[in-house]
């Protein structure tokens, strides 16, 4: 267990909740949440000895284990493909390194990795195996929202240096489009069998875009393509103008603003966890007023759509697969969905007024729906 932990620094963010959780947290039987904790809201660097305790019991937990021991075979699993599943592979590594699995913790998930880098297509982009609804037969192909889930893997847990992810982030600039929405990713079709996802052509896909821009913000500001700011607005605008556009099956009403656990696919969360990488969206001399105003809706629908009034996150969606984790569970608070939760929020700080301000209950609606969105009631836990 940790030490008693310092004095809290009084920080905006955690006034946007009717209780600071950040004491209940670090003292959380749960690694992974103290881990997130240490790193992401109390800014512990991964030297600190508090932090290499949790990174050593995340590594040894039960839970963690359970999650190594679902990597698949890369090369001959079929059944785990889906890119909006948890189970999908690059989800379960993104799962495991927000947990704070790092690179190097376990051979099964460098055997994963090698894998993955085994497989790319003659333009660069990495391919996964599996079927679609256009072809049964299981095929390699790289849908963009496959690619850039594999790509964003690979950076994070340090391949970002070898040349064939280099070859992908090069290739996944340059399918960039000038789309309907602005510039942005589309949703290109399979190689090999002509799928397509759903929605025009000429639409960006929200899961796609934002699968880049996070993994690009992962990268060295140096190794960044230019005009990234302009292509957070594109996913933004998404939001602004949901009473007039829907991308397809990419709504914005309740399911979108209730977290899904674990986190994996389009969502408030999955939106304002990659646009807060972005902090010229709202600070600096490029912010604009509407994309201020848009990100603090955002923050205050997940807030209450999500928190209850003691400050925690008590899921209230769940994928199957996972009652045995806190954040698989919707009965009791989860420290380590709190934690998550509050790590986008605390990069939000110097919006906080702003968020304080939304009335969500005022907000309008999404295209297709009637009325104005009232947040759900939410219990102490």
């Amino acid at each position: 267990m940790t030490q008693p932990m310092r004095k809290l620094r009084n920080e905006a963010w955690a006034g946007l909740l009717d209780g600071d959780p950040r004491q209940w947290l670090v003292e959380s039987e749960e690694p992974a949440a103290r881990w997130v904790t240490l790193t992401e809201l109390l800014d512990r660097p991964e030297s600190d000895p508090e932090v290499l305790r949790a990174h050593e019991e995340v590594l040894a937990d039960a839970g963690t284990r359970s999650l190594v021991d679902r990597i698949p075979d890369w090369e001959v699993d079929t059944k785990l493909s889906g890119h909006n599943s948890p189970r999908f592979a690059p989800n379960l590594l993104n799962l495991l390194a927000d947990m704070g699995v790092r690179t190097g913790d376990d051979p099964a998930i460098e055997r994963l990795l090698d894998q993955m880098l085994e497989h790319q297509d003659p333009e660069g982009r990495f391919a996964s195996y599996g079927t679609s609804r256009a072809s049964p037969k299981p095929a390699w192909g790289a849908l963009l929202c496959d690619a850039h889930a594999v790509t964003e893997v690979l950076v994070r847990f340090g391949r970002a240096d070898d040349p064939r992810t280099s070859a992908a982030l090069e290739r996944m600039a340059e399918d960039l489009a000038d789309l309907n929405q602005g510039r942005a990713w589309p949703c290109l079709p399979h190689p090999a069998t002509g799928f397509r996802g759903p929605g025009r052509k000429s639409d960006f896909c929200p899961q796609v875009t934002l699968e880049a821009l996070r993994t690009f913000a992962r990268l060295p500001s140096r190794q960044r393509p230019r005009g990234l700011l302009g292509l957070a607005r594109t996913s933004l605008r998404a939001w602004r103008v949901r009473g007039e556009e829907k991308p397809y099956v990419f709504g914005h009403g309740i399911a979108f603003k209730t977290v899904k656990w674990p986190t994996s696919w389009y969502d408030v969360h999955l939106v304002l966890d990659t646009l807060s990488r972005f902090p010229g969206l709202w600070r600096g001399p490029r912010a604009r007023p509407e994309d201020r105003l848009a990100l603090a809706e955002l923050a205050a629908c997940m807030v209450a759509y999500n928190v209850g009034r003691d400050g925690r996150v008590t899921p209230r969606s769940c994928y199957r697969g996972f009652e045995s984790f806190s954040f698989g569970q919707k009965k009791v608070p989860s420290a380590f969905a709190t934690a998550r939760l509050a790590s986008v929020l605390r990069r939000l700080d110097d919006l906080s007024p702003e968020i304080r301000a939304v009335d969500v209950r005022a907000l309008s609606s999404s295209k297709g729906g009637s009325g104005t969105a009232v947040p759900p009631k939410v219990g102490s836990g």
